[in-house]
């Protein structure tokens, strides 16, 4: 969402805001929705039940078929192995073992050249993303992977918990769907093309909060999608609260680990269970986790190798139209057990999916706001900024952000501007320096960490403290 048409959207009274989300919703169910994604979500519940035997002979036929697709058809891979061949390197092609490592610098300075040669980008889906590492990407996949990925993510979320699909869900998330300035309801809009309702996870102040709480038992939400931490600071008030009316079917959280203390607090608040998810837009591995409170992996969108680091490097299977080969996607994790191949399940939930095994790395501080709200999701501040090779935000005081980045051509005063304001539309009146740095510093393994919060524990608690007085002045 560009400058002009975000200050547009946030002049507009509530009921034209939620208009325009419907309206996007209409553009996004296009593309997910198909006349065949009912048969492709059952066939999706039909491949749980394959074997071990079953799932390592797909995917070996399928890892075949997408290195030989990359090796000719898409222009960096083609021309990485026509460079090795004038090096007189004679390894295969078709063995996965012999492609490199592939870094998201790679993927980020040329992401065009990871699409198949034949395909038209204006006709792709186009997202972005800089995960946790703070380097701005763009992915492209067509409708028949869009729709075949939201079929199997819905099989193995809603369905498993059998959920309609007609049925009222909410996201707790990081678009900008609500000024960050404004302080009375609402702090959230309705899709009605996808019956979303879409909470803004800025909002989240304790004085607030009893709004969101409210709209949860208005709107009669079935299902939540969030972030663990978002999900944690509205289910921590529903309980002090005492509020009971907020019984959901299933929470589902996205994008951060899942801590025990916040399983236990968010089903104790929405009298439901709480399925971990993993994944990314790269759309290189995915997983979810079934009513046994076991991970399972979705093979069908990629293949993973748990290097002796402990690093996760992927191959995408689902997206033809921009296969990345053994991409680091920067999480690290466990090897998941191995199933006997002559059996259906390794898992009490009778699944043949695989297990996954732990997934790390993947946490980045909140940011406390002065008014005491607490923000997580910062990658949209560097979507479709130029000249952007790596970034890092580190909170240093409650009104105060400097923001490290390390330049790539391309990079201008106007792009430093626009990062400020972007962090502005989301903190508030906050002080943000921009400093250009060689590169961001890493942590002892290696990480580049997006996020930072280097404030005190008296300073959170002053700016609990703070919190706390304007939400019982509000009471």
């Amino acid at each position: 969402m560009n400058s002009l048409f975000l200050t547009c959207y946030h002049r507009m009274p509530p009921s034209l805001r939620s208009t325009a989300a419907t309206m996007r919703g209409w553009y996004l169910r296009r593309w997910r929705y198909a006349k065949g994604s009912d048969q492709l979500a059952m066939e999706a519940l039909e491949r749980d039940r394959w074997t071990a035997a079953q799932w390592r002979r797909w995917q070996e036929e399928r890892i075949a078929y997408v290195l030989h697709r990359a090796a000719t058809r898409v222009p960096y891979y083609r021309d990485q192995w026509a460079a090795r061949r004038r090096n007189g390197d004679k390894a295969s092609p078709e063995l996965l073992a012999n492609w490199p490592v592939l870094e998201k610098d790679a993927v980020r300075a040329n992401a065009r050249a990871f699409v198949v040669e034949d395909c038209d980008v204006n006709e792709l889906f186009h997202e972005q993303t800089s995960g946790t590492t703070g380097k701005p990407l763009d992915i492209w996949r067509s409708r028949g992977t869009v729709s075949s990925l939201h079929a199997i993510a819905d099989a193995r979320t809603r369905m498993w918990d059998a959920i309609p699909r007609e049925a009222r869900w909410a996201r707790l998330g990081g678009q900008l769907v609500i000024p960050v300035k404004q302080r009375r309801p609402p702090f959230w809009v309705w899709n009605a093309a996808m019956r979303q309702l879409y909470l803004s996870s800025f909002h989240l102040a304790p004085d607030l909060i009893p709004h969101y709480l409210d709209a949860l038992a208005r709107y009669r939400i079935v299902f939540i999608a969030a972030y663990p931490s978002s999900l944690y600071t509205l289910a921590q008030e529903a309980l002090r609260l005492g509020r009971t009316d907020l019984k959901m079917t299933a929470v589902y959280t996205n994008a951060e680990p899942l801590l025990p203390e916040q399983r236990a607090a968010i089903s104790a608040a929405f009298q439901c269970p709480v399925r971990e998810t993993y994944g990314m837009t790269e759309t290189v591995a995915g997983g979810s986790e079934c009513d046994a409170g076991r991970m399972h992996a979705w093979p069908e969108i990629g293949h993973v190798e748990v290097q002796e680091s402990g690093e996760l490097v992927c191959t995408g299977l689902l997206n033809l139209e921009m296969p990345l080969i053994r991409y680091r996607v920067g999480d690290r994790g466990t090897p998941g057990p191995v199933s006997d191949s002559t059996t259906t399940t390794g898992c009490s939930c009778g699944r043949g999916l695989p297990l996954m095994g732990s997934i790390g790395g993947r946490t980045n501080d909140l940011l406390l706001t002065p008014d005491g709200r607490q923000v997580f999701w910062l990658n949209p501040v560097f979507y479709g900024l130029p000249g952007v090779r790596q970034s890092q935000i580190v909170q240093e005081k409650i009104d105060l952000l400097r923001v490290l980045i390390a330049p790539a051509p391309g990079y201008t005063p106007a792009t430093a501007r626009t990062i400020v304001e972007r962090l502005r539309q989301r903190m508030g009146e906050v002080q943000v320096l921009v400093d250009e740095v060689e590169e961001v510093p890493r942590t002892a393994n290696g990480k580049l960490r997006a996020v930072i919060c280097n404030l005190t524990a008296e300073q959170r608690a002053a700016a609990g403290a703070r919190a706390t007085a304007v939400a019982g002045a509000a009471s």
